[in-house]
């Protein structure tokens, strides 16, 4: 896979002799000369200013793109930018990401182009926590930054503000792009453990030389890891939720209790016991999404819970009813799945949480399921006869509830 680039040759030559690891895995990019020094999906661009740099700085900037490359960078920020719409932040996105790689790499002993963003700098400026880099590599990834340095309170004047603040600092020059194309969640888990095998052949080679990204690979935590994305998920519990099932109806018989009452009159025997038919497959099935807008979910929170809401409503052949709630339910509408922009509505702001009466409304519609977007910020409360819950989280790792089937949208 590997290209053509003239200008990348001698840091990429020079990279087989100082990492083993980062030189296996640049044979799965693809090199090219382009406008500017950028990557985007398994394509890295060299522009004219990186051969002006100095040797040491070119093998380091090519290991920062193959790393971006072999990380999957540029199809996670895809995969985010699809799931938020406009409220995707695509700058902090390329912030976070750099930052990681850079912290890896300088643990690597690379001399990074000055002045560069690093991932200790910006957690610490916009949270306040001070940690030995080993351990933020091994506990941080990217959507996990991504998602601190949206939030409101993160920081002080808000952890995007502060992000901002510094990548200016930092003179920071966004180097990423999304992934072209739309790859389904299958593919994307195939990419995934693709990268990942690549990943761990090449950091074992780098271990074993004792050089290079090799010396603290695996203690990455933002190496992709294949997973059943949350989509194939919901797309699954929805479609079982949503299959027509067969109903009884004692106002047509059965074809066997026609068969055995013919039979029985015509052996002048006893008819047998009424059986009844089954209604035709007429009933459309009803599914309720439940929008938590209470005060423990913030505006970017909410941003994605209803950018799920319009992926739901497109996806999902059934019934659908919106219940937006917060102690109580505030708002019941009818979804109109053929409508293609959805405007938000008003919702509530700033109220507690409590599942009690959601769950009460949306038994009362007798639906097939039930899709409950929220932090879980509260007690679940008793669970309810004969409904299958969905439990949809934003991120982190909230309390288990006693019933239902949690997923992690930001997974």
């Amino acid at each position: 896979m590997t290209g053509h680039s003239a200008r990348a040759g001698r840091a990429l030559q020079s990279l087989a002799e100082t990492d083993p690891a980062l030189a296996a895995l640049s044979l799965w990019c693809d090199h090219r000369d382009g406008d500017a020094t950028r990557s985007s999906g398994v394509v890295i661009t060299y522009g004219p200013d990186f051969t002006a740099r100095p040797l040491h700085e070119q093998i380091a900037l090519a290991a920062h793109h193959i790393l971006h490359v072999a990380l999957r960078h540029s199809a996670r920020m895809q995969a985010l930018a699809t799931r938020f719409g406009p409220g995707f932040d695509a700058a902090l996105f390329n912030l976070a990401a750099d930052a990681l790689v850079n912290e890896a790499l300088l643990l690597s002993t690379y001399a990074l182009p000055r002045p560069a963003v690093t991932a200790t700098e910006l957690i610490g400026a916009t949270t306040g926590k001070q940690m030995p880099p080993q351990q933020l590599l091994a506990e941080w990834d990217v959507e996990r930054l991504y998602h601190c340095l949206m939030r409101p309170d993160a920081g002080k004047g808000g952890g995007g503000q502060t992000a901002r603040a510094y990548a200016r600092s930092r003179s920071f020059d966004p180097d990423l792009d999304p992934e072209s194309g739309d790859a389904d969640a299958e593919g994307d888990v195939e990419a995934a453990a693709r990268w990942r095998q690549h990943l761990t052949r090449a950091l074992d080679a780098g271990r074993a030389a004792g050089r290079g990204i090799g010396l603290i690979g695996h203690r990455i935590a933002d190496i992709p890891t294949p997973r059943t994305p949350w989509e194939v998920i919901l797309r699954h519990f929805l479609t079982r939720a949503a299959l027509a099932q067969p109903q009884p109806s004692h106002r047509r018989p059965s074809r066997r209790w026609i068969a055995g009452a013919a039979q029985a009159l015509a052996a002048d025997t006893p008819t047998p016991g009424f059986e009844p038919g089954q209604r035709p497959l007429t009933d459309v099935p009803r599914v309720v999404l439940a929008l938590d807008a209470s005060g423990s979910i913030d505006d970017t929170r909410l941003a994605l819970f209803w950018g799920e809401i319009t992926g739901v409503a497109l996806r999902c052949r059934a019934e659908l009813h919106l219940l937006v709630f917060d102690d109580t339910v505030r708002l019941h509408m009818k979804i109109d799945p053929l409508q293609a922009e959805m405007p938000r509505p008003d919702m509530p702001r700033g109220g507690g949480t409590a599942f009690a009466p959601v769950i009460a409304a949306a038994q009362a519609l007798r639906p097939s399921a039930l899709v409950v977007l929220t932090d879980l910020d509260g007690d679940p409360g008793p669970p309810p006869r004969a409904l299958p819950v969905l439990w949809a989280v934003p991120d982190g790792t909230p309390p288990a509830p006693s019933f239902g089937k949690v997923i992690t949208l930001t997974a």
